[in-house]
């Protein structure tokens, strides 16, 4: 993956910077810029100007897409998303990501494997990450319902989109885009076919939403519920790995 090496023997540079905004939410911060001009240079009405402002302000703030240091390992599983853990469930995979695709490639299989849920508030950033490196080997949009995001049968009602990612040694980990109760469209970055590194971003959901991980069997959670997660940055699990974690609630 592109990027400067930075570790913790002081290679590399730190500095802070205004973070980008993505090029999809540029056009509606500009929008909402335009109409707020209206209202204040040929109308003078700063009762609704001054507002608008304010909400392309907060629309820039919600597409903004800030670098990140992804941690480096092959067997490191990486948060796709920011927000915070509120499910750590064991169930089966979703139906279309089980069984083997058309070329034989397999699946998530049918038995119960740890899923984690990280819910997004309008706060946070909503460009989502590769959990590992690999060939993308679906991407798989599902029609659906725009139920809160946080509750638990989103992931089968609300609109929502897969992704399976196949490292280059070990099982295929799959991550699923679900949009919310307010969000109303997930952009895809990637296709089927596609190599990817881990932390690269593939897509976001607008307007607040949810990202479930399903992790491979033989793999539990390094992440406890209600902790904040940092995508491409904050270490979900390296595969393999069974171990409790604890943390406690200050």
């Amino acid at each position: 993956m592109a990027g400067e090496l930075r570790d913790n023997r002081g290679r590399g540079e730190a500095g802070w910077s205004w973070p980008a905004i993505h090029p999809e939410g540029r056009r509606f911060g500009l929008i909402a810029v335009g109409i707020a001009l209206v209202f204040l240079l040929l109308f003078d009405w700063e009762i609704i100007g001054w507002p608008l402002m304010m909400l392309a302000a907060g629309v820039f703030a919600f597409f903004r897409d800030p670098e990140r240091v992804v941690p480096q390992g092959d067997d490191l599983v990486v948060s796709p998303a920011d927000g915070l853990v509120t499910q750590i469930v064991r169930m089966a995979p979703p139906i279309e990501l089980q069984g083997a695709d058309a070329e034989g490639r397999p699946g998530l299989g049918s038995e119960p494997v740890t899923r984690i849920s990280i819910f997004m508030t309008v706060f946070d950033v909503h460009i989502n990450r590769a959990p590992v490196g690999g060939t993308v080997r679906r991407v798989i949009y599902i029609p659906g319902t725009f139920i809160n995001a946080d509750l638990d049968k989103a992931s089968d009602d609300n609109e929502r989109q897969h992704v399976l990612i196949e490292p280059p040694a070990g099982p295929p980990i799959a991550c699923t885009q679900i949009a919310g109760f307010i969000a109303r469209r997930i952009v895809p970055f990637v296709k089927p076919g596609d190599i990817l590194a881990t932390g690269q971003r593939i897509g976001l959901i607008r307007f607040g939403s949810r990202v479930d991980v399903y992790l491979p069997e033989g793999t539990d959670p390094r992440v406890v519920l209600g902790q904040t997660m940092v995508a491409g940055e904050t270490v979900l699990a390296e595969l393999g790995q069974q171990r409790l974690i604890e943390g406690v609630n200050q």
